[in-house]
């Protein structure tokens, strides 16, 4: 699949990251990929992204559109055809409020997606966040505010630390609904810049799950926040599964 290289903004990019026991990780995993680990730790998350003015390249900003979405992803590693090791995230669930993006999602365009309510109240730098898919399978809700620093339970011992951490995760492979294909992307930030976000409180049904993750074998870490980004979204090679 390939399609025209999309531009737009970020308007808000919530990275949400919970530190996860890397053998309970590896078992969810396609074989192709292991977890990318943080001092011993796998890292999941919830990426909460709303997009705007997202159309073709060149193409003016009027014909833009909107979204809220959602994304469920896990930071991996693995080689390459050459050998070389590369590194992105594998996402086993989308979700959006973009009729369109439910629509050509897999077909015209990278990422199957689930249609959801999304609930988002903005008031100087505080977000109240709540998303509930249609299948009523995945919900995820959320209060926090910009911050200076991380938690202090962070594995992670700085802003920057974890900001170089999650930069070279571009590349996004996403489960389809046949299960024997990833759907791969690419995200290209004009400038890469995140703020730490405190969070007073986060639930995520897809992380609650203990069928998935066993009590204790996941945790909340820390969460991060960008803002007024200028993106482009490329097409990448996505690959069967094995």
């Amino acid at each position: 699949m390939r399609i025209p290289t999309l531009q737009g903004i970020i308007k808000r990019r919530l990275l949400v990251n919970f530190r996860a026991d890397a053998e309970n990780i590896r078992k969810i995993l396609p074989k192709k990929f292991r977890p990318k680990l943080h001092r011993g730790n796998a890292i999941a998350g919830i990426c909460l992204i709303r997009l705007e003015q997202i159309r073709p390249k060149y193409a003016p900003e009027f014909l833009g559109i909107s979204s809220e979405n959602a994304a469920h992803r896990i930071a991996v590693e693995w080689k390459d055809e050459t050998g070389e090791t590369r590194e992105g995230v594998y996402i086993p669930r989308r979700d959006t409020n973009s009729f369109i993006n439910v629509s050509i999602g897999g077909t015209l365009f990278p990422g199957e997606h689930h249609k959801a309510e999304f609930e988002v109240e903005s008031v100087e730098n505080e977000i109240d966040f709540a998303m509930k898919s249609d299948d009523k399978k995945v919900s995820v809700a959320l209060k926090g505010r910009i911050s200076d620093a991380l938690p202090k339970t962070s594995v992670f011992s700085s802003l920057s630390q974890a900001s170089k951490f999650f930069e070279p995760g571009s590349l996004g492979f996403s489960v389809t609904k046949d299960g024997n294909y990833l759907d791969g992307i690419s995200l290209e930030t004009k400038i890469w810049k995140v703020d730490a976000f405190e969070i007073d409180y986060v639930r995520s049904s897809f992380y609650n799950d203990e069928s998935i993750f066993p009590k204790g074998s996941i945790k909340f870490d820390h969460a991060l926040i960008m803002q007024n980004i200028a993106h482009e979204w490329h097409s990448a090679a996505g690959f069967e599964l094995k």
